[in-house]
């Protein structure tokens, strides 16, 4: 059975800036599949942030393109979320997941527990 963990919420003033992190149990799920993030906050659908293919395209919602960077480290089976210039509508459960494609990343098979990211006004 696979497990992705996150890693690097936190409670951040608007501006600030955190790196969230997905570890993945084994090195060929890494290597291998997409890896997407994806945030929910109270009352909200849940939303994909941002996804990258194992050939490291990319994708990123309009809402934070410019601000935010997903990267892939695979040898250390691990995917980044770098969250830059945050803002008070990126407060949310941040989830990772794993797929077979970006494109398909909203069904994907494999999830984390999630990670509270807050940022205060």
């Amino acid at each position: 059975q696979v497990q992705l963990v996150e890693s690097g919420g936190g409670l951040v003033q608007a501006g600030g800036s955190l790196r969230l992190s997905c570890a993945a149990s084994t090195s060929t799920f890494t290597f291998m599949y997409a890896m997407g993030w994806f945030r929910q906050a109270p009352g909200k659908q849940r939303e994909l942030v941002a996804a990258i293919s194992s050939g490291r395209t990319t994708y990123y919602a309009d809402s934070v393109k410019g601000r935010f960077t997903i990267s892939r480290d695979n040898a250390k089976n691990t995917v980044y979320l770098q969250m830059n210039s945050l803002k008070p509508e990126d407060t949310a459960v941040y989830n990772c997941a794993a797929g077979s494609t970006i494109a398909t990343i909203d069904s994907a098979p494999y999830w984390g527990q999630g990670t509270q990211v807050t940022v205060s006004s």
